[in-house]
């Protein structure tokens, strides 16, 4: 347990303590920074506030990533899907779509722009919920990324 000061207040927060708080809830939209939790991209002013309970206008971004990160999550600020400039790669956008949609093969997407996921869940109920509740659209589509090649080709198992 490590023992922070935040808003003037002291918490004793713990890293399981903060990813049990975070199971099961689906991230806000990220603007520039956000931090690893259960595998998930979520703004460190979300998981703060939901790991002890203060207002987000208590504190600061950059406070809640170094809370964060001293609890050894990663922190990071959101890049651009890196350019290729090989005209060989293959796949949709010379596979810079493949590479974003990686890390939620099995998951539910809603797509802001061929490479930008807006959020990942589960279902597609919690998709949708979670564009009505943070009033986006996904102007690229939503859909299930295929666990296997078969899927994503129209096929049966093999």
């Amino acid at each position: 347990m490590a023992s922070f000061q935040v808003a003037r207040q002291e918490f004793e927060i713990d890293r399981r303590s903060v990813e049990e708080r975070l199971r099961g809830v689906l991230p806000e939209p990220i603007h520039q920074h956000y931090v690893v939790v259960n595998g998930r991209r979520y703004p460190p002013k979300q998981v703060l506030m939901l790991a002890t309970g203060l207002d987000r206008a208590d504190f600061t971004t950059h406070q809640a990533r170094r809370v964060l990160k001293r609890l050894g999550f990663v922190a990071a600020r959101v890049q651009a899907a890196p350019e290729t400039d090989d005209a060989t790669a293959e796949g949709p956008h010379r596979g810079r779509q493949a590479r974003a949609l990686e890390p939620y093969i099995g998951k539910w997407v809603a797509l802001a722009s061929p490479t930008d996921v807006l959020v990942a869940a589960d279902t597609p109920e919690e998709v949708v919920a979670w564009l009505t509740r943070h009033e986006r659209r996904a102007d690229y589509g939503m859909f299930r990324v295929p666990t296997h090649t078969w899927e994503a080709e129209g096929g049966g198992p093999a």
